[in-house]
């Protein structure tokens, strides 16, 4: 007979499985806590030396809070188990991402303000060569490395015993007297430059009247073929006064608005980031270069996104009724064939319609046999980006649609058609109310998604054609995100990254002001 397993022994074997099942989920969290702390070293390694004290402060918070909620015993930190890596993902890429472009513009940074000062100072004297020698000079010879690299062999005699370097454009760098090979008292060979014979030096010779030897007072060049001599910077900075002095012209240049200026105005480039406060979005309503196509672009943009959401879903809807019938054959056909313009890539369908749309060469025009000039003219231009944009939207709104239609009891319907109410009745009454419940907030994310809609409006037409007499670069089709985008990368003054940032949190207010009132206003649907 089998033998039978003795009570006592059930506990045993179970207290085993319990302890290994014990000891699995331990390991398991040590090792996913020693990754979490170890990439945390990590990462504090490279932020602290940046002195990005922000990322320091929030990895440090942030790996401490996990190790203190899942190495805790009671149960009061299963909750923050659960919580606790969706607030540190929400705060990392959706709250710091909107602070940090908020921060970004309440500065001037841009094109010539993307340094701190210290650097600036550092590029502006270090670009600053004077026009004259100085006094100081070294006898020199050409060399070249057996990379091919050119350098020059210099000795200064100001010193004694004199001390002799190895100049690149990477600098000066100095070279022991025993460690040289000296042709008479010239240096033939040192630090793996040979010199060149005159010969060769006449092979060289623009390379080398180009070649500049950075050096603590200014910048080496070769004079003749045997003397080298130091021009020096001709803009001196005072610590002291804080000031910049050019010893050429004893013109004073004062720090003001994150640039070096002159009493008439002229500015040393580059300068450095420094806070404005509210100036880029005082730029906004009180300049009038920015002001008049700023209005004209906002109520576009509005149009642009109303008129896209509301015949994408008219036309998205009409559809989806229209094939809402069970004797229809080959629905599903039909169907798979209407979300086309929403499978394919956006970007590359936009491409395709701009060439169907060409003045002269497109096929529209081919098969009307006219000059119709779809993108050229302003009222044009926007009437074919709504037709682009519908034609890449309604098929959300169809499956949208349809999906919701399906959800609704035939039930409804027909007791509203026993009381009296004919099809379209029935439809406004009873059908679209229900179907409003499920796709109205759907409509106000589109409408988000539209007034930002990047894609479509640059592809198609770049926003132009160009706003007539507007002294910013701002198209008739143009949108807030793509005048936005004009403005940091188009205004011919380089990048004005600080005021881009700027209009994108007014977007940002905007949108988020909307969709809350919209959302609100959209629940009231519910108590149908």
């Amino acid at each position: 007979m089998p033998e039978r397993t003795s009570p006592s022994s059930r506990p045993s074997r179970a207290g085993s499985a319990a302890f290994v099942g014990l000891s699995l989920g331990l390991v398991i969290k040590v090792i996913f806590l020693a990754t979490i702390n170890a990439t945390s070293i990590w990462a504090l390694g490279r932020l602290v030396p940046e002195g990005v004290w922000v990322g320091v402060a929030f990895i440090t918070i942030a790996t401490l809070a996990i190790d203190i909620v899942y190495l805790a015993p009671g149960r009061w930190a299963i909750p923050f188990r659960y919580l606790l890596p969706g607030t540190i993902f929400l705060v990392a890429f959706q709250l710091y991402p909107v602070v940090y472009t908020a921060s970004i513009s309440t500065t001037n940074l841009g094109t010539g303000n993307i340094l701190d000062k210290e650097a600036a100072i550092e590029q502006v004297i270090a670009t600053s060569v004077g026009s004259t020698e100085s006094d100081i000079s070294y006898v020199a010879r050409a060399a070249q490395s057996a990379d091919g690299t050119l350098g020059l062999l210099l000795t200064d005699s100001r010193t004694d015993p004199p001390s002799h370097f190895v100049g690149t454009t990477e600098g000066l760098t100095p070279v022991d007297a025993a460690a040289i090979d000296f042709d008479g008292d010239r240096i033939s060979e040192a630090a793996g430059f040979t010199a060149l014979n005159l010969g060769q030096a006449a092979d060289f010779e623009t390379q080398l009247s180009e070649l500049e030897v950075p050096a603590e007072e200014g910048i080496i060049r070769l004079q003749t073929f045997s003397r080298a001599a130091l021009v020096g910077f001709r803009l001196q900075y005072d610590d002291a006064s804080d000031t910049i002095t050019d010893v050429e012209t004893g013109t004073v240049y004062s720090p003001t608005e994150g640039f070096f200026r002159a009493d008439d105005g002229t500015r040393l480039n580059p300068g450095w980031e420094v806070n404005v406060g509210f100036d880029n979005y005082r730029r906004v309503f009180n300049s009038e270069a920015v002001r008049g196509p700023f209005l004209r672009v906002f109520v576009w943009n509005w149009a642009f996104a109303a008129g896209t959401v509301l015949f994408s879903f008219a036309l998205g809807l009409f559809l989806a009724v229209s094939l809402d019938h069970d004797e229809l054959k080959g629905k599903r056909l039909y169907r798979s064939i209407l979300i086309f313009p929403y499978a394919l890539p956006s970007f590359l369908t936009v491409l395709v319609w701009q060439g169907m749309m060409n003045k002269d060469f497109g096929v529209i025009n081919g098969l009307l046999n006219a000059e119709v000039p779809w993108l050229t003219d302003p009222w044009m231009a926007r009437a074919s980006l709504l037709l682009v944009s519908t034609w890449l939207s309604f098929p959300y709104f169809f499956l949208v649609s349809t999906g919701a239609l399906q959800s609704i009891p035939s039930e409804l319907v027909e007791a509203a058609k026993v009381d009296g109410a004919n099809g379209p009745q029935a439809f406004r009454r009873v059908t679209l109310p229900l179907l409003l419940i499920a796709v109205a907030p759907l409509m106000i994310s589109s409408f988000a998604f539209n007034f930002n809609n990047f894609n479509v409006v640059f592809f198609l037409n770049r926003g132009g054609p160009p706003i007539a007499g507007a002294q910013t670069p701002a198209g008739s089709t143009d949108i807030l995100v793509t005048y936005t985008y004009r403005l940091a990368f188009e205004s011919g003054r380089g990048q004005d990254l600080a005021f881009a940032t700027a209009i994108s949190i007014l977007i940002f207010l905007h949108i988020a002001l909307f969709s809350a009132w919209g959302f609100r206003k959209t629940a009231r649907l519910e108590e149908i």
